[in-house]
């Protein structure tokens, strides 16, 4: 039995990508970036109860990245897709290169079970990062609606300007399948010295939400990524 509980985990986060699909194609835009978060969330977990109960399997990587197409790839593309569709779009049918991002996402997540070099750390932005970007949007319009936010209002008026919407799509596609070395929120031990990166980065971030809400997901982010390249340098430089 508990050799099922991670494909169990799995299959849920591919159902709750199934229904932010059907919310978004609806136009419940922010329920569908709950559900959204709902399958990063199943997304941790199946991996974590597989190396715990020590039965991670070939067929559950390849039903991870069954259901991360959907709930990462398809999924935060539905929303975007219907963000164009709500933007003043001025070329017919561009809203579909929403999609573009779909495509991008299989094949980030194909490359990922093929290569070797991201055991402890990533090559190229992980889907749910893009995921997350996109998902903040609708989360962000709830935000400035529930709390009278005359920040996020301005925050949302970039980010749902049709040609950042454009930019955004063509740089998140890129950045999935580019070579650049991102590290990964795993921990081998509890050590600051070894760990000190990830910590900082986890305190900035629980500080920019508690601050920001929703606005602080983009941010963090971008944050992240640049965090990643500065490191990435760093560690280069130490090896000359």
């Amino acid at each position: 039995m508990k050799k099922s509980v991670p494909n169990i985990i799995t299959s849920a986060n591919l159902f709750s990508g199934c229904l932010s699909v059907v919310m978004a194609f609806n136009g419940k835009l922010a329920e569908a970036g709950i559900l959204i978060l709902v399958a990063a969330f199943l997304d941790f977990f199946d991996g974590l109860s597989a190396r715990l109960l020590n039965v991670a399997s070939p067929i559950g990587k390849e039903l991870d990245s069954l259901a991360d197409v959907v709930s990462f790839g398809f999924a935060p593309s539905v929303i975007v897709y219907q963000l164009l569709l709500r933007s003043s779009l001025d070329f017919p049918y561009l809203e579909y290169s929403a999609f573009l991002m779909t495509i991008f996402s299989a094949y980030r997540l194909a490359k990922f079970n093929l290569d070797e070099r991201q055991t402890s750390s990533f090559i190229g932005v992980p889907t749910p990062a893009n995921a997350l970007f996109w998902l903040s949007i609708p989360l962000i319009a709830w935000q400035k609606d529930t709390f009278d936010d005359v920040f996020a209002r301005e925050v949302l008026s970039l980010l749902t300007n049709s040609y950042f919407i454009l930019i955004g799509i063509l740089v998140w596609s890129l950045l999935m399948v580019s070579e650049i070395p991102l590290f990964a929120l795993k921990f081998k031990s509890l050590k600051w010295k070894e760990n000190k990166l990830k910590f900082s980065f986890i305190a900035v971030s629980v500080a920019l939400i508690a601050s920001f809400y929703f606005i602080a997901v983009p941010i963090i982010l971008i944050l992240y990524i640049i965090l990643s390249v500065i490191n990435n340098s760093i560690s280069k430089n130490h090896e000359i």
